[in-house]
């Protein structure tokens, strides 16, 4: 699908600037969402295009505005994605996720995920391919509180956006031509090579927020006020 994708990005690129921002918040919401679209062919091209100047506004400028659209785009699909979730419940996702490209395997595993980790999976699990587009259905299911929710899915579409784009941002600085199939596939390279040091650092901050976490309903159970009740996909 990259390939196809990307062999149309030359109409996109003749398009005025406000456009191609509002492409990228287009279809980083698509990605976001429940139906199967590749991000890599939105952010990587749109960096390259910041670096070559193509975007309307000076590097810095365009490259922050496409971060933005980017991010805001991803929230917008999450939302989709969450708000269906808890309207809707498990067992109908379970009987009819198949028409949302959602099999009951892959709701299992996302719920599995989410059980086992906390809504912190909803920040980390952003920057790990497949489940990306899957991790705020759980979480829908479970009522995660909406505020938490926008805030670990908007820090790690902001962290899966940045790989992305400073993928794309490199390359436009160094690689003459504008074959965009070429762009998208050393671009994605790239990223790939850059990602498990992203997961790693929200690893470690998911890790850090559960240490805090626990330590915190440490203290509150010695202050009599009891554990509380946790989030699950169920």
């Amino acid at each position: 699908m990259i390939e196809s994708v990307a062999a149309h990005l030359d109409a996109v690129a003749a398009m005025p600037a406000v456009w191609k921002i509002m492409l990228v918040f287009v279809f980083m919401a698509v990605e976001s969402s429940f139906i199967p679209f590749p991000s890599e062919v939105v952010m990587i091209p749109a960096a390259f295009m910041c670096a070559r100047g193509e975007m309307g506004a000076g590097p810095a400028a365009s490259l922050s505005a496409v971060l933005a659209a980017g991010v805001l785009g991803s929230l917008a699909g999450a939302y989709v994605n969450y708000y269906l979730a808890l309207r809707l419940g498990k067992p109908f996702l379970e009987k009819y996720g198949r028409y949302f490209f959602l099999d009951k395997d892959q709701l299992e595993r996302a719920c599995e995920v989410f059980n086992r980790y906390g809504s912190a999976t909803t920040f980390v699990c952003r920057l790990v391919p497949v489940i990306r587009q899957l991790i705020s259905i759980p979480a829908g299911i479970a009522k995660m509180p909406l505020v938490p929710f926008t805030v670990f899915t908007a820090l790690g579409a902001f962290a899966w956006s940045a790989v992305l784009a400073a993928a794309g941002y490199a390359i436009g600085r160094t690689v003459a031509g504008d074959d965009y199939v070429a762009v998208v596939s050393k671009g994605a390279a790239l990223a790939r090579e850059h990602l498990p040091l992203a997961i790693g650092l929200a690893a470690a901050a998911v890790a850090a927020h559960l240490a805090f976490s626990r330590a915190l309903r440490g203290k509150r159970r010695g202050n009599g006020k009891g554990r509380g009740s946790e989030d699950r996909c169920a």
